[in-house]
């Protein structure tokens, strides 16, 4: 079950698709953070809801807010899929230990071996102010973000 609002958000230190280690904690006090889990790079879903926010991104990279995009694929996989998809944000590895901040935000399904669409908008103090999970063929409304980061 994932993490619920009004929680304090797991930290997690996770490599991205440059090989930079990227610290939930370092935007603390900074930024609000739109953390966005999903399955594969690659796929038709993830690909669409990723480029959607591509082609939205003054909305979720700017000085008030972060977007972070986290699947297990490796950081290999990743660098390849944001060169190909033209992603300027950090698309980071939960690869290894497999599937660890997936877990801890109660995204991923055992079954499968990777996330499901989990997204937590997190506010500069750390703490999870809006979630929405769907199932892995089911793609999130990128606009209910825009919302949510309003109420903050």
């Amino acid at each position: 079950m994932a993490i619920e609002v009004g929680t304090e958000a797991p930290d997690f230190e996770l490599k991205d698709n440059h090989g930079a280690t990227v610290k939930l904690s370092d935007f603390r006090g900074e930024k609000n953070v739109v953390l966005l889990f999903y399955p594969f790079a690659f796929t038709g879903v993830c690909t669409g809801e990723l480029c959607a926010l591509r082609d939205e991104l003054p909305k979720f990279v700017n000085d008030d807010v972060q977007l972070l995009a986290v699947s297990n694929d490796s950081i290999h996989t990743l660098r390849v899929f944001g060169e190909q998809e033209g992603l300027e944000y950090p698309l980071l590895s939960d690869f290894w230990p497999h599937g660890n901040t997936s877990r801890a935000y109660g995204v991923f399904d055992e079954d499968k071996g990777c996330a499901v669409r989990g997204t937590f908008i997190i506010d500069k103090m750390g703490v999870v102010r809006w979630t929405v999970v769907n199932g892995l063929p089911d793609a999130r409304d990128l606009n209910e973000y825009v919302k949510a980061l309003d109420t903050l």
